[in-house]
């Protein structure tokens, strides 16, 4: 390591190469669009703050038989500069975690002694990582630092009765590897007071990291204003309200434009159906998606905020939605730092009614007022979450805990807020 560099890091979890994840994409019922943009985000924010990293990956697919691939076998790629192993793996219940398991004793256990890393950051509560990480951290001189992006054990409506108590198994499993880790990177205050408290952590929301060759789309002449959405089309979302409030709009010039796949997607199209206005549902690829995003009237995030889960949320795309320079109507989800207020136009209270006044709001703004919002966000964004300061942030928790700062980067306090507060 020279005095330039930071600590060196393996970061096991899901970064896959992206002719890997569009395979998945093709074929699993789930999409992990927001692992995989938020992992090789935080691998591009690290090497920006000379943090040296090296990848450990298992595939982010879904359990067969909403996958239907059940042999996985293990590889070597090179992304962008970076080198990663995939872990091979049985994707069958149960044999999933213990096949990870091993998998990541074998090759992860290899990948520290060879790159001689500092730091193990595993992304996500995924118990065969996290007891692997506990375990390496007792036999050599290393920190485990856990990226907390999700709460563990979140149940599902189809569970059956021996998959909670399995999830209940996997939730005490996973506090007590916790218990175990130098530290904590979470998206929301909630995730580390809830899941690692007493753990020094770092709290943060996100990185602006927009895709190759992507930039915000100009101002085009046209003759509708879009209201657009992108992301998982669920109710758990909210899109179903987004619908409902988007029809009471009168204006005949206005289009709802939808973004993604999920369980409504049928729904969306029999929609679509009944009034022109609605778009039926698409999926890009992010590149081609940023763009549409850019030429919206309106960008909308209407997940609902009486759900459990959202306290510990902050959903990924708000990000991306300011860094376009279109004004963004969102519900106020607790997870939102007040840094945000300023930039968002918020639905009060997240009901339909209020998502179609808060819709009408900004469709209603004078054209210099909302160019003038949308840039200021846009500003904020790339300013203050983009992968060089964010990844200072980083690097300067992981040195100080590790006691390796490089360069003389600031030692992290043991508890930090800053604006690295991070789908």
């Amino acid at each position: 390591m020279t005095a330039e560099s930071g600590p060196r890091v393996t970061l096991l979890g899901f970064t896959v190469p992206d002719d890997v994840f569009d395979e998945i994409t093709a074929r699993d019922s789930v999409l992990a669009t927001q692992t995989h943009t938020f992992a090789w985000a935080m691998v591009r924010s690290l090497r920006a703050a000379d943090c040296p990293v090296q990848l450990v990956s298992a595939a982010p697919v879904s359990t067969y038989p909403r996958n239907r691939q059940v042999l996985f076998r293990a590889d070597r790629f090179r992304q962008d500069g970076v080198e990663g192993t995939l872990l091979g793996f049985v994707n069958l219940l149960g044999l999933k975690h213990l096949t990870r398991f091993v998998a990541a004793g074998r090759s992860g256990s290899r990948a520290l002694r060879d790159g001689r890393s500092d730091v193990l950051l595993v992304h996500g509560v995924h118990t065969p990582f996290l007891w692997f990480g506990a375990l390496a951290a007792r036999r050599r001189d290393l920190r485990v630092v856990v990226v907390l992006t999700d709460p563990p054990g979140v149940a599902q409506p189809t569970d059956g009765r021996l998959l909670r108590l399995l999830r209940g198994v996997d939730v005490a499993l996973v506090r007590a590897a916790l218990h175990r880790c130098a530290g904590v990177i979470a998206l929301t205050s909630a995730l580390a007071d809830d899941f690692a408290p007493g753990r020094p952590r770092l709290v943060t929301e996100g990185i602006f990291d927009p895709p190759p060759g992507s930039a915000p789309a100009l101002s085009t002449s046209s003759q509708t204003r879009d209201v657009v959405y992108a992301g998982g089309l669920t109710r758990a979302y909210g899109v179903d309200r987004l619908v409902e409030a988007f029809r009471g709009l009168p204006d005949p010039d206005l289009r709802l434009r939808l973004y993604g796949r999920g369980e409504l997607t049928d729904w969306l199209r029999s929609q679509a159906a009944e009034d022109p206005r609605i778009s039926p549902p698409t999926l890009l690829d992010r590149a081609e998606l940023v763009g549409r995003l850019g030429q919206a009237a309106v960008l909308v995030n209407p997940r609902p905020v009486d759900q459990d889960f959202v306290r510990y949320s902050f959903p990924s795309k708000l990000i991306e939605y300011l860094s376009t320079g279109v004004p963004v109507v969102t519900t106020r989800l607790p997870g939102i730092p007040e840094e945000y207020t300023p930039w968002l136009r918020f639905a009060d209270p997240d009901s339909v009614n209020g998502l179609r006044q808060a819709i009408r709001g900004v469709l209603e703004l004078p054209a210099d007022a909302a160019r003038g919002l949308g840039a200021g966000a846009a500003e904020f964004v790339r300013s203050s979450r983009g992968s060089r300061p964010q990844g200072l942030r980083m690097r300067a928790f992981l040195g100080g805990l590790t006691g390796r700062n490089g360069g003389g980067a600031p030692a992290a306090p043991q508890h930090h807020r800053g604006s690295l507060t991070s789908a």
